[in-house]
C-alpha cells in the first residue's frame, strides 16, 4: 500500500515537472481557451445546467482567468475530475489549472510539484446525518458506517477523529459527490462526510433537505483554492493575481455594477486605478492588456458577488459569508497590494 502511494505520488510529480517546463499563459493564448478542472457536479460550486453550461462558485474562478487572459469568460473547456484524477490531470497537462474545493496541503503542494495561488474558500469537515437517526454529535457515531470519498483529506481526517475519540466506523468508499448523495440517501451508509460546504451544497440538492442535519463537529482545516503545476511561474502568476483582484475589488468596493464608470479614466484611489489599469503597468508585468483585472471582475463580479449568487445564504446552499468575510468584516479574507 505504501509502496502504490508513493510511486503514486513520483508519477504525478514527474508529469507535473515535465509539462511545467512549458509556458502554460502562451498555450492558453494561441489554443484560444482555457482547460478547467473542476468537479464532476457539486451543487454551487461546479455543476452543468440541462443545456450543458457550467456555472457554480469555482466555475467563477475560471471564467475570471479566462477572461483576464482572452478577454471572454466563455472561453474555457471545463473538465470534470474526481479526487482521484484531479491531480493527474493537471500534472499531465490535460488542464492549466484546477479549481476543485482543493485543500492545500503541505504533500500536495510539495511532493506532487502543483502551486497554490491563494484560498478561495475557508473550510473545514464536517458531517451530515438524517435527522432520524437521532444523532446530534459525530462523537455519538460509535459502529457507524461511513460514505468517503477516495483520494481526499477526509479518509486521513475521518481516521484521526474515530481513533482519537475511541470510537470505530465502517467505510464506504465512492468516488464522486453523485454517488456519495446516491449510497447516502438509499441508505448504504449512515452517514457522510466531506468539507462542510460540499455537505451543505449536497443537502439542497436532495427533495427533503430538512430531514438531514449536519453536525456540530468540524474536525479539520480545509484551505481551498485553485492550484496549478510547480515551475511555470508566470502563469501561477496570472491566476493568482486574478483571484486577488476578485478579492480585492470587493474591498475596495468595485463591482459589477459601477465597473465601467470606475474604469473609465483614472479616481482619487490610485489602488483602484492601479486595478483598473488606468495607472501604473500591472498588465504588463503579467503579459496581460492593461484592463485585465477589469475583465476578470466584469465576468461575473467581485468575490463577494460570486459568492453571493452561488452559494451564499440566499441561495439554496445557504452558506454565510463566515470565516470568508473580508478581513475589514472579522474574516480571513486578505489581497495583497496591488502596487
Amino acid at each position: 500500500m505504501k509502496k502504490t502511494v508513493f510511486f503514486g505520488a513520483l508519477t504525478v510529480a514527474g508529469l507535473a515537472a515535465g509539462v511545467a517546463a512549458a509556458g502554460t499563459l502562451d498555450d492558453v493564448k494561441a489554443r484560444g481557451k482555457l482547460n478547467c478542472g473542476v468537479t464532476t457536479g457539486l451543487v454551487g460550486f461546479a455543476a452543468p445546467d440541462a443545456n450543458g453550461n457550467w456555472d457554480g462558485f469555482d466555475v467563477g474562478v475560471c471564467r475570471a482567468v479566462a477572461a483576464a487572459v482572452l478577454g471572454d469568460p466563455q472561453a474555457v473547456e471545463f473538465v470534470p475530475t474526481t479526487g482521484k484524477t484531479r491531480f493527474t490531470a493537471l500534472a499531465s497537462g490535460e488542464i492549466d489549472m484546477l479549481a476543485r474545493n482543493t485543500t492545500w496541503t503541505f504533500s500536495r503542494d510539495v511532493d506532487l510539484k502543483f502551486e497554490f495561488v491563494g484560498i478561495n474558500y475557508y473550510d473545514g469537515q464536517g458531517f451530515m446525518v438524517p435527522k432520524d437517526l437521532g444523532v446530534s454529535s459525530a462523537k455519538e457515531l460509535d459502529g457507524a458506517t461511513v460514505c468517503i470519498q477516495t483520494g481526499t483529506t477526509t479518509e486521513l481526517n475521518l481516521a484521526d477523529f474515530f481513533r482519537a475519540n475511541g470510537i470505530s466506523y465502517e467505510p464506504v468508499p465512492i468516488e464522486t459527490n453523485a454517488e456519495a448523495q446516491q449510497q447516502y440517501l438509499a441508505g448504504a451508509c449512515d452517514v457522510y462526510t466531506t468539507d462542510a460546504s460540499g455537505l451543505a451544497a449536497t443537502r439542497a440538492a436532495f427533495e427533503d433537505p430538512a430531514g438531514h442535519v449536519l453536525l456540530p463537529e468540524i474536525i479539520s482545516k480545509e484551505p481551498l483554492g485553485p492550484l496549478v503545476r510547480h515551475g511555470d511561474n508566470e502563469w501561477g502568476d496570472v491566476v493568482r493575481w486574478t483571484l486577488n483582484a476578485l478579492i480585492a475589488a470587493e474591498e475596495l468596493g468595485v463591482t459589477s455594477a459601477n465597473i465601467g464608470e470606475m474604469s473609465a479614466a483614472a479616481g482619487n484611489n490610485p489602488e483602484i486605478n492601479r486595478l483598473m489599469g488606468t495607472e501604473g503597468n500591472l498588465g504588463e508585468m503579467l503579459g496581460l492588456d492593461a484592463d485585465w483585472a477589469v475583465k476578470a471582475i466584469s465576468a461575473g463580479g467581485n468575490y463577494g458577488e460570486i459568492f453571493e449568487k452561488n452559494i451564499g445564504e440566499n441561495t439554496p446552499v445557504g452558506l454565510a459569508r463566515g470565516l470568508n468575510a473580508q478581513w475589514t468584516d472579522g474574516g480571513l479574507l486578505y489581497a495583497p497590494p496591488f502596487r
